[in-house]
């Protein structure tokens, strides 16, 4: 009986995920919707079966998807079925949001760079190079036309526009970790509601004015960014895409560090929230302002002694 219930609820979740799939693929707009929805199906099982029978229906996922879908089908089915069983499994077993929102983040990123890397290997085919190439011959294209209306391009603007280009290319790394992080917190916000509608408990985020990093990553910052400076090692060295990947992303924790102080010191001044929404604004463009604050903040203990004043 117990068998039978989990064959069905089973084969009732896989026929939901291939309908979400096929929108997916073939329907446009509506993709956009559908493909939030891909993790739920793996989540709801994972979060209530043991892991090998998660696995079955992940197998059975990828097969499915290689007879209905196109060649994309069963890489997307693989990123999916992965992220949702991490985020069920990790559901089951009583896991705090952060540890769950890091794992399943680091399942998506691998599956991001595994799929990258076969589209080269098997394929011929980099998606980024492809596409820097692309923009620079549409910014050349750009150039021609207007040296043939008489109007020159400066040649320092066109330098720096390709060096900008270039170091998309540099930041790839970067691109798939960020990508791979914004996906799974979409997949959460979209689906644990669902999920927890439907009688699973989910566990919770500390509210974002809580938030706070490990002293620790300011010194990784604060390293990284000497040795930037120290070294100066050639552009497209190993050691460079090494340095300039790691101190983007540390960057990055910096400035959400300085908006999580934001948002602390937004509670404790009791601002309105249209102010909040207006202070956010306004600092997206100077997100250097918003980073220093948040070093700041990590380095000399700011909540503290604004709670103690």
């Amino acid at each position: 009986m117990k068998n039978t219930r989990l064959l069905t609820e089973g084969a009732l979740l896989l026929a939901v995920f291939v309908v979400l799939l096929l929108i997916s693929i073939y329907v446009p707009i509506l993709w956009i919707i559908s493909f939030l929805f891909l993790v739920l199906p793996f989540i709801l099982f994972s979060a209530k079966h043991p892991f090998k029978y998660s696995l079955l229906m992940l197998i059975g996922a990828c097969i499915l998807s290689a007879l209905l879908g196109t060649f994309l089908a069963v890489p997307l089915a693989l990123a999916s079925g992965t992220t949702g069983i991490v985020m069920g499994w990790f559901i089951k077993e009583k896991k705090d949001k952060v540890t769950l929102f890091i794992a399943s983040s680091l399942t998506m990123l691998v599956n991001i760079v595994a799929q990258y890397a076969l589209s080269i290997v098997l394929f011929d085919i980099d998606m980024i190079q492809d596409t820097i190439k692309l923009m620079k011959e549409s910014f050349n294209q750009s150039a021609d036309m207007l040296a043939n209306f008489g109007q020159s391009v400066d040649g320092e603007m066109m330098e720096q526009f390709n060096n900008s280009i270039d170091l998309i290319g540099t930041l790839t790394p970067t691109l798939f970790l960020m990508s791979a992080f914004l996906l799974v917190l979409l997949f959460i916000l979209v689906n644990f509601p669902i999920v927890k509608r439907l009688g699973i408990d989910t566990p919770k985020f500390k509210p974002f004015r809580e938030w706070k990093l490990p002293k620790s990553i300011l010194w990784y910052y604060l390293l990284v960014l000497v040795l930037s400076i120290a070294i100066q090692p050639e552009t497209g060295s190993y050691y460079y895409t090494a340095l300039i990947n790691l101190l983007y992303v540390l960057q990055t924790l910096m400035a959400v560090q300085g908006l999580a102080f934001i948002f602390f010191y937004s509670h404790l001044k009791g601002w309105s929230k249209g102010l909040l929404t207006l202070v956010i604004i306004v600092s997206i463009p100077l997100l250097y302002i918003v980073r220093i604050l948040g070093i700041i903040d990590l380095g000399f203990d700011l909540r503290q002694r604004l709670q103690r004043k």
